[in-house]
């Protein structure tokens, strides 16, 4: 589970609270909807956007909550326009809706707010494989980790992250869900050379892996399209492999970088 929603669920086991989430948006704003923000008497966990908005929110739940029969009262939503009134000219407009919560509805709302996760499968766990993971983290991706050395795992790793020995690496692209996006970055050139083939015979039969990235320079890719040409695959399939992978003119080569620059490409990918 998500930690933010974590600690409101154990908050909510003994305190009410006001669940205050953007229903609905038009134009520019600061959060989509969906977003949420968890109002205690005391506190508040989550965020809807912050600035004048948030804080208008959150006065306005602890009010609520203070006030006699808070919790057993419906919910209610608020239109808002973000103009110079709130300090926030952001051009559009926000739709919230308040609603009174307590520990009956914990289930619920474990279902409701847990986010919806995007497949991914990252096939090495090497240095900068780990800082991709760490930088993945706090992101709505579900991390399949493969890689054909046992015992290369960290412990401790997010709830959302399953980590998986395949021995030859490449047989783990046969059961990635449909719909993964795949990131490769190996120990070895060779095993490199044979994740990328073995995904471009899947997207061949199936079509079902709408990005491969595969880490390094434009000479090793120069290098891959020769041998990969040579197994049969066509010029179409070889540009759809995304090489190098990461935002261009990042030029650091530091593992936490290269994370970054791959996990913000990822994040400019269109989403089902």
């Amino acid at each position: 589970m998500w930690p933010e929603l974590n600690d409101f669920l154990k908050l909510l086991d003994n305190l009410p609270a006001v669940l205050v989430t953007v229903s609905g948006s038009q134009g520019s704003v600061p959060r989509e909807p969906g977003a949420w923000m968890a109002v205690f008497a005391d506190s508040a966990i989550g965020t809807i956007g912050g600035g004048h908005l948030e804080w208008d929110a959150w006065t306005q739940a602890r009010a609520f909550l203070s006030s006699s029969g808070a919790v057993a009262s419906a919910a209610w939503t608020q239109r808002t326009v973000l103009g110079p009134r709130l300090g926030q000219c952001c051009g559009g407009a926000v739709e919230l809706r308040y609603e009174p919560v307590s520990a009956l509805d914990s289930e619920r709302l474990r279902q409701d707010l847990q986010p919806r996760l995007s497949p991914l499968a990252l096939f090495g766990a090497g240095h900068v494989g780990h800082a991709i993971v760490q930088a993945l983290a706090p992101l709505p991706f579900a991390v399949r980790w493969i890689d054909s050395r046992d015992e290369v795992f960290p412990p401790g790793l997010a709830p959302q992250v399953q980590t998986e020995h395949s021995e030859p690496v490449q047989a783990g692209v046969r059961d990635l869900l449909p719909g993964s996006w795949v990131l490769v970055m190996s120990f070895s050139h060779a095993e490199d050379l044979d994740i990328v083939a073995a995904c471009l015979q899947r997207r061949r039969l199936q079509n079902d892996l709408p990005f491969v990235g595969l880490i390094g320079s434009h000479t090793k890719w120069a290098a891959f399209r020769s041998r990969l040409r040579q197994r049969g695959f066509t010029e179409a399939e070889l540009d759809a492999i995304t090489c190098p992978i990461g935002l261009p003119g990042i030029q650091g080569k530091a593992p936490a970088v290269i994370a970054a620059s791959v996990v913000a490409q990822l994040l400019m990918l269109p989403q089902d």
